[in-house]
C-alpha cells in the first residue's frame, strides 16, 4: 500500500460515489428553500462539519466502535434507513417550516445518514485496507471540500428555477429520500439474513 496517483483516483472516485453529493444536492435545496441565507449557511457548515467528524471517527476507529457496541454494518444500514424514512415521510405528508429545518436539518438527516451514511462509512473502512490511511484521508478531505462548495452554490440553482421549482424539487427530494431509505433497510435486512444462514 503505497501512495500513488492511481490509488488516489480510485479512492477519490469510490468515496465520491458513496457520498453521492450530486444526488443529495436537490434534497438539500428542498430542505433549505424557505430559509434565509444566513441560516442556510449555518446549516451548510453544521452539516458538512458534523458529517466530516462522523466519517473521520469511523475512518479512525470504525472497526473498534462496531466491535465495542456489538453491531454489524447491516444493523447500521437498517437503523439509518429507518431514521431517513421517518424524516422523508413527515416531509411528504405535512412538510417542515423554516424553524424546524434550522434546528434539525444540519445534523439529521443531511449530515447523517445522507452525507455520512452506511455507504460512505463502509467505503472508508474497506479502502483503508486497500490504499492505506494517507490516500483515503486525502480523498475524503477533497470530497468533503467538493460537497461544501456544491452546497454553497445551490442558491444559484434555486434562483434559476424559482419558488415553484424549488417546491417541486422538495417533493421529489422527499420521494428520493424514501427510496434511499428503503434501499438502505432492504440491503441491511438481506445482509443480516445472509449472515444468519
Amino acid at each position: 500500500m503505497h501512495f500513488s496517483i492511481e490509488n488516489m483516483m480510485y479512492s477519490f472516485i469510490g468515496i465520491f460515489v458513496a457520498m453521492d453529493i450530486i444526488g443529495i444536492l436537490p434534497i438539500y435545496m428542498g430542505m433549505t428553500k424557505n430559509l434565509e441565507e444566513k441560516k442556510r449557511r449555518l446549516i451548510l457548515k453544521q452539516s458538512v462539519v458534523v458529517a466530516f467528524l462522523v466519517a473521520l471517527s469511523f475512518f479512525l476507529m470504525g472497526k473498534w466502535i462496531f466491535k465495542f457496541l456489538g453491531i454489524a454494518m447491516y444493523d447500521f444500514k437498517v437503523g439509518g434507513g429507518i431514521v431517513l424514512m421517518v424524516m422523508a415521510i413527515l416531509d411528504l405528508i405535512k412538510g417542515k417550516d423554516a424553524d424546524e429545518h434550522s434546528k434539525s436539518t444540519g445534523v439529521v438527516p443531511l449530515a447523517v445518514p445522507l452525507i455520512s451514511g452506511p455507504a460512505l462509512i463502509t467505503t472508508l473502512m474497506l479502502q483503508v485496507g486497500l490504499y492505506g490511511n494517507l490516500v483515503v484521508l486525502i480523498s475524503m478531505v477533497l470530497n468533503f471540500c467538493f460537497a461544501y462548495f456544491a452546497f454553497r452554490r445551490s442558491t444559484i440553482i434555486t434562483k434559476a428555477i424559482g419558488m415553484e421549482g424549488t417546491d417541486i424539487v422538495s417533493k421529489i427530494a422527499a420521494l428520493l429520500m424514501t427510496a434511499i431509505a428503503f434501499s438502505m433497510i432492504r440491503i441491511g435486512i438481506f445482509e443480516a439474513i445472509k449472515m444468519a444462514q
